[in-house]
């Protein structure tokens, strides 16, 4: 199938895989036997080198994330010209205030009998934070720049047939390298893939399908192999394991088999049917032996980008439903864990999301895997800088040398994952402007069609009036525009496309359960404890408000969706306090750090969860000190009208409209006096019939601890973990927003305390001990099994309240 990308119109008809492989090669995860150091010499390569004293750890891991919280590790001075700064100032949380400069060791001895000589041995790193330097039996094997790079290494020719090798590998993070806090250490998974000689390459399959009718899919297998004399043989399986469909291949060209494969009625893939299938692809040498076998998982579904009318996904059109997030975890940093992102992406479900933003740089293996199987669009970008700085130490020292090496590993690893949709080459790159600028945008691009001429390319541009003017964003696939919601009409008729992506939207601040009076819509409104207000009226100088996306996204066909910075908050660019101390974490989160929904989540699940009823009250209503003052009631419905009642007084029935943004999404009663008691709300259905009622009380003191589990029953593998949010209520049991009581937590059974988090930017509270202070009420404690199954208990105490007691359970995978 031929694309030509200069095109407005893309039509994209494919079958994708999960990525996943299983295969008749054997692969050795290196999870455990890992050592690790900030404190030795350049010798630490050496084989004989003396590391018993260093720590013990497991991988994926983060170095930094156990802290201490110190405004010197990582203080920046300078101007951040993508937040309209003209001043340099002093920057004392941006990169997480955690200890990630410097340069760490880890080692690991290992041995592999099923290697031997005349096979292929593979090191795969997923992820190496950053600039690895790779040695095995003490000889320098392979290095890398980009620390969010995936890459492997041929160690055939070094690894020691029957005997153990011991693998050592330097990661220096240089200050002035981020915008944001990066994780350190080997913060995704290492594994190495023993193959025979004769073998499919890695990352080397590609499956697309060149036509999809209601009653069959033509199933495109291109896959490369290394050997001669060889025959493949597909099998395809439908969600139940039934084989549907089979073919075998001995001629091949230029190294790849290519099969075509017909699917029978095809369920296609969506976020609202994530259906998977899986192709089994075998390797024969010519007596029939097996050398080689992959498990792909794949979904089949074709998008489609047109003018106008936008993107259609299987022929529906289709808004982008989107969010944008960093990589790291809250309290688990960078190291990657699929029970904490199955958990975002389960939060992010419910609110009506269907689609990510990696920001801004490559998405983990395991996120994409969930994506695919729980439903969710994927933009999946590669960098936040090109040749020009951001940065000191930034992505401009290795640009010129692996921005295409780079490339090319993101597509071939992930270019078959069915969640993905489109790539990102850029973000808000200093290239925008120049000539120069346009040149790098085609490179780049060109490579990515290279790799992939299934899907397009965007950039997320903030200099929308230098792209139009270079030609800069009218040459790319999709123009990605980063806020500038005043600039949507200019460009939408400048650029060629006839359309326009909200690339990354909003950037609303709000803390989670921090009110401010009086009610207004504020830029860059700081205060004195350093949070913003959870009425969702605050914004930075160059972002907005989410209403005012909304509009866009309700009233354009040609806007395509938007994806909102950000899903959860993340740790590093404390704006707007990023000059003050102590903010080390972002206020832009849908959720906040601990992944606890703030205010704003509800407005947007108001509007993109059609599904389920919404209906939820703000402010709280603890306000002694401020009886009879004005204090706003807002509502987030998905209803269009609502009666409010403060102790039984009804004050007055509201509908929205079109007066103000805020108006036509939100419910507002901006008159409304404190006065203890509660707060109740009737909604009503396009009859003015009753359809939903909420309330809202006023909380007595802190009386008691409440214990809730996302999952009460988890996976007996030293992995997964349950996530526990815990609350205070009052006699009552009204939960008491304002509690700040500092509790101690103990975890025993079959499973460990990992860490706690409360979702205060301000917090220098380490995750990892096992006491944390309440912010606004709530915390979350994070239960990790152990590799025993059994049961599991988590006690929660804190000084003059009744302890929370939970129980919960290990099972054998």
């Amino acid at each position: 199938m031929k694309l030509i990308f200069k095109s407005i119109v893309f039509l994209f008809l494919l079958v994708f895989s999960s990525g996943k492989m299983w295969s008749q090669s054997t692969t050795v995860v290196l999870k455990d036997n890992w050592s690790f150091s900030k404190e030795v010499k350049e010798d630490a390569f050496a084989v004989d080198f003396d590391a018993s004293k260093w720590e013990k750890v497991s991988v994926p891991h983060d170095w930094a994330i156990y802290g201490p919280f110190d405004k010197k590790w990582d203080i920046q001075t300078g101007i951040i010209e993508q937040n309209g700064e003209k001043e340099a100032t002093e920057k004392t949380g941006r990169t997480g205030a955690l200890p990630h400069i410097g340069t760490g060791w880890y080692r690991n001895t290992f041995a592999i009998q099923e290697f031997k000589k005349g096979k292929k041995a593979l090191l795969i790193f997923e992820g190496a934070m950053s600039e690895p330097q790779v040695y095995l039996n003490g000889k320098k094997v392979g290095q890398w720049g980009y620390g969010y790079s995936y890459f492997f290494i041929d160690i055939s020719k070094d690894i020691i047939e029957g005997a153990k090798n011991t693998l050592a590998v330097k990661l220096t993070n240089e200050p002035f390298s981020s915008r944001w806090y990066p994780g350190a250490g080997l913060y995704r998974k290492v594994s190495i893939v023993v193959k025979e000689e004769e073998s499919f390459a890695q990352w080397g399959t590609f499956i697309t399908t060149p036509d999809i009718k209601a009653n069959n899919a033509v199933v495109d297998i291109k896959a490369e192999f290394h050997g001669s004399n060889v025959s493949m043989v597909t099998q395809i399986k439908d969600a139940n394991n039934k084989v549907i469909a089979t073919q075998k291949s001995t001629e091949t060209k230029e190294g790849k088999f290519h099969q075509i494969v017909e699917v029978a009625k095809p369920h296609l893939w969506s976020p609202e049917t994530p259906y998977l299938y899986t192709a089994v692809t075998k390797l024969y040498a010519a007596d029939g032996t097996l050398k080689d076998e992959q498990n792909i998982k794949f979904g089949i579904r074709f998008i489609k980008y047109e003018p106008k009318t936008g993107f259609s996904l299987n022929g529906k059109v289709t808004k982008f439903k989107g969010v944008c997030l960093h990589h790291d975890l809250g309290p688990l940093g960078a190291a990657v864990n699929k029970a904490a992102l199955r958990r975002q992406l389960t939060i992010l479900k419910d609110m009506g999301c269907n689609a990510i933003r990696s920001s801004h740089n490559m998405p983990s293996f395991e996120q994409l895997e969930l994506a695919d199987e729980m439903g969710f669009m994927f933009l999946a970008e590669s960098f936040d800088e090109w040749a020009k700085p951001k940065v000191e130490n930034g992505y401009n020292r290795f640009f010129k040398e692996y921005a295409e090496k780079d490339i090319v590993n993101l597509v071939r690893a992930t270019r078959n994952h069915p969640c993905i949709v489109m790539w990102s080459s850029g973000n808000e790159v200093p290239d925008q402007w120049g000539a120069e600028g346009v040149k790098r945008a085609k490179w780049l691009q060109d490579i990515f069609h290279r790799e992939d001429p299934t899907r397009p390319v965007t950039v997320g541009m903030d200099q929308v009036k230098a792209t139009m003017e270079s030609g800069f964003g009218a040459l790319l696939d999709i123009p990605g525009l980063n806020y500038r919601v005043h600039l949507y009409e200019e460009a939408y008729k400048t650029f060629p496309q006839g359309f326009i992506l909200g690339s990354e939207t909003a950037s609303t601040v709000s803390s989670r359960g921090i009110y401010k009076f009086p009610v207004v819509q504020k830029k860059n409104k700081q205060y004195p404890d350093f949070q913003s207000s959870s009425y969702d009226l605050e914004a930075c100088s160059w972002s907005n408000v989410p209403d005012e996306d909304f509009v866009l996204q309700d009233d354009k066909p040609w806007v395509i969706g938007e994806f909102v910075w950000t899903g959860f908050d993340y740790l590093g660019e404390p704006t707007p306090y990023d000059e003050k101390w102590p903010s080390r974490s972002s206020y832009f989160g849908i959720s906040d750090l601990a992944g606890l929904p703030k205010d704003r989540f509800y407005l947007y699940r108001s509007r993109w969860n059609k599904e389920d009823k919404t209906l939820h009250i703000l402010p709280h209503w603890n306000w002694k000190g401020r009886e009879g003052e004005i204090t706003p009631v807002f509502v987030y419905t998905n209803y269009d009208s609502a009666e409010l009642f403060i102790n039984g007084k009804s004050m007055g029935v509201q509908k929205k409209n079109n007066a103000t943004p805020q108006n036509r999404y939100r419910l507002m009663w901006n008159d409304v006096k404190y006065e203890p008691g509660t707060v109740k709300v009737v909604a009503f259905d396009s009859n003015g019939k009753i359809a939903a009622k909420n309330e809202v009380k006023t909380a007595g003191d802190p009386y008691k601890i409440v214990l809730n589990a996302d999952r009460k029953t988890i996976k007996a593998n030293g992995e997964d973990i349950s996530f526990v949010t815990v609350s205070v209520v009052d006699k009552n049991g009204i939960p008491c927003p304002l509690a700040d009581n500092e509790l101690q937590f103990k975890v025993t059974g079959s499973a460990t305390y990992r860490a706690a988090c409360n979702g205060d930017a301000t917090s220098l509270e380490v995750f990892h001990q096992d006491h944390m202070k309440l912010f606004s009420g709530k915390l979350v404690v994070l239960v990790k099994a152990i590799e025993t199954a059994g049961t599991i208990q988590l006690e929660v105490t804190g000084q003059g309240l009744q302890k929370g007691k939970i129980n919960l359970k290990s099972e054998r995978q």
